[in-house]
């Protein structure tokens, strides 16, 4: 029995192994980074956001949008959209000195929060922790040329509950997964190289 254990072995580690690299994980805290991509800036959102703790103040038309002295960025298309309004959030009210300016393209999910004025966008009907996608970008533009200011911003609400934020990256590369996905494959291979092996062993021999 003891012998059986140690050939199955690496088949049980290897069965965890891929299994935690493809099972299904919760969706992170709505992010959104904006980086420099040749001449153009490049905002990309993606993530969920919990409305427990929110308070609804109705609906409005919104598009992308960005300006650093209201502390307001609207990932999405330009053209106007319905979204739910909320409002009961603490964080920056500002993130630079710049205007409004709008994305020369963008697509996905219209989010977005403004620190100035107080209120977060979400699409209309928006199911809570539901995970968000947009994207949009600025042509022949420069954190300074729409008067940015680099770092991380988070605004936040409710009681500590998992997604009850929003952040908003300048210049950075997101938040890394700390090479868990790297680890895992690599324990995963070590352990078919193992079973391998194993059953070269077990083989019978003609």
């Amino acid at each position: 029995m003891k012998a059986l254990t140690r050939k199955l072995l690496p088949l049980t580690v290897c069965a965890i192994a891929v299994t935690s690299l493809f099972s299904v994980r919760p969706a992170q805290a709505y992010t959104v980074t904006l980086k420099q991509v040749g001449s153009n800036l490049v905002a990309h959102g993606s993530g969920a956001i919990n409305l427990t703790g929110l308070i609804g103040v109705g609906s409005t038309m919104s598009g992308g949008r960005i300006s650093g002295n209201l502390g307001l960025i609207v990932t999405g298309a330009p053209s106007l959209f319905n979204v739910g309004v909320y409002d009961g959030f603490t964080g920056p009210s500002s993130f630079g000195s710049g205007n409004l300016f709008l994305p020369s393209s963008g697509s996905g999910d219209v989010v977005g929060i403004s620190g100035s004025a107080g209120f977060l966008a979400v699409p209309l009907g928006y199911g809570s922790g539901t995970a968000l996608s947009d994207s949009m970008t600025f042509n022949s533009a420069t954190f300074a040329s729409l008067g940015l200011t680099p770092g991380t911003y988070e605004w936040s609400w409710g009681t500590g509950l998992r997604n009850q934020n929003f952040t908003l990256i300048i210049g950075g590369a997101g938040v890394p997964d700390g090479g868990t996905t790297v680890f895992l494959l690599g324990f995963g291979l070590l352990g078919l190289a193992a079973l391998r092996r194993k059953l070269k062993l077990l083989k019978p021999i003609s």
